[in-house]
């Protein structure tokens, strides 16, 4: 018996698309109208009555997966989906897949279960296997902060690639060309870009031989503890380091204490993604801080539109762009004497 996937892919369409043909509800083209009861009639798919109405009576709740919620960034994240969800009477649920792609599949499973009615997803991995799982069940997903190559879903993230190169462009500009880079993990997206925008900018001073400066690991403050001792080992020392985000830079800053080395006076250091006020006594570190909060109320408000048949047939990917924020963790006070028309914060 012929399934509503089995339509979608006939007429070259997602379920969703299928089911708002059968519904007569949502947006879709008059071509996409005709291309879809064509496929019926040629499949001879007839609907199931009992599971569409179940299915149209919404849960009014939408699902969150994070990899790491006790990273700052995720934690604004969750309250700016929480907080666009529920204008719209929606409820949230979340889980936590501290990277882990097995994890990930595993709560996908119950929240389509539990026929959540749309899906966030901080992906763990590059794969796209959750994506096209849900889209399989016709769960709407929008994808969060990170890229996923070979899949066709709305995205919302900011430009890593860019704000790492200013960064990196910062360091340089207060003099530092032996500039280390405590990365994330190999093949996530944000860890990846980031280490593009950092070999960007040293290739524009002429050095494209930097491997040595460079280390990826987790995104953790354990990670950046070990990789910080490990940079600041080699001969000559690296007179800059550059964190590929917070915790990174936590740990980093740590480790140069421990190694009696002073930020910024022995080593500068910046880092990417910024720290809520509440958890700082002297905002101290320079960074590339991502608009967290509009970001998540940006792909909330998007996979809304997209359940109630508002949005572009077309998925949307929306690029937010970082700020730049010099404090005293760059020696940034070099940046006026320099006249530099950067400010300092």
């Amino acid at each position: 018996m012929p399934t509503i996937q089995d339509v979608a892919k006939r007429a070259g369409v997602a379920p969703i698309t299928v089911s708002r043909v059968i519904n007569n509800s949502g947006y879709f083209s008059e071509e996409t109208r005709e291309r879809v009861e064509a496929a019926i009639a040629e499949l001879g798919y007839v609907p199931n009555r009992l599971a569409r109405g179940l299915r149209i009576k919404q849960t009014n709740t939408l699902a969150l997966v994070l990899t790491d919620i006790t990273n700052p960034f995720f934690t604004t994240l969750a309250r700016g989906v929480e907080d666009a969800a529920g204008e719209a009477g929606f409820t949230v649920t979340f889980c936590n897949t501290d990277e882990s792609e097995a994890k990930e599949q595993k709560y996908l499973e119950v929240f389509l279960q539990q026929q959540v009615d749309g899906i966030l997803l901080v992906p763990a991995g590059s794969s796209p296997d959750s994506v096209h799982t849900a889209q399989k069940n016709g769960t709407p997903v929008v994808v969060i902060d990170r890229r996923v190559p070979d899949v066709s879903t709305d995205s919302v993230r900011c430009d890593s690639e860019a704000g790492a190169y200013k960064l990196v462009r910062l360091l340089q500009d207060l003099g530092h060309r032996r500039i280390a880079m405590l990365g994330g993990p190999e093949g996530i997206s944000t860890a990846d870009d980031r280490l593009a925008g950092y070999r960007r900018a040293m290739a524009e001073i002429g050095q494209t031989g930097n491997g040595d400066l460079v280390q990826s690991g987790s995104f953790t403050m354990s990670s950046g503890y070990e990789m910080v001792k490990t940079a600041v080992a080699k001969t000559p020392r690296p007179t800059a380091i550059f964190a590929a985000n917070n915790f990174l830079a936590i740990g980093a800053l740590r480790g140069l204490q421990d190694c009696g080395l002073r930020v910024p006076e022995d080593v500068a250091l910046v880092g990417f993604d910024d720290l809520p006020p509440a958890l700082t006594t002297f905002p101290f570190l320079t960074v590339a801080a991502q608009p967290a909060y509009d970001l998540a109320q940006i792909a909330t408000k998007l996979l809304l539109a997209r359940l109630a048949g508002e949005a572009p047939e077309t998925c949307q990917e929306i690029i937010l762009q970082t700020e730049l924020i010099i404090r005293q963790s760059s020696g940034g006070s070099l940046i006026r004497n320099g006249g530099c028309d950067r400010s300092l914060e």
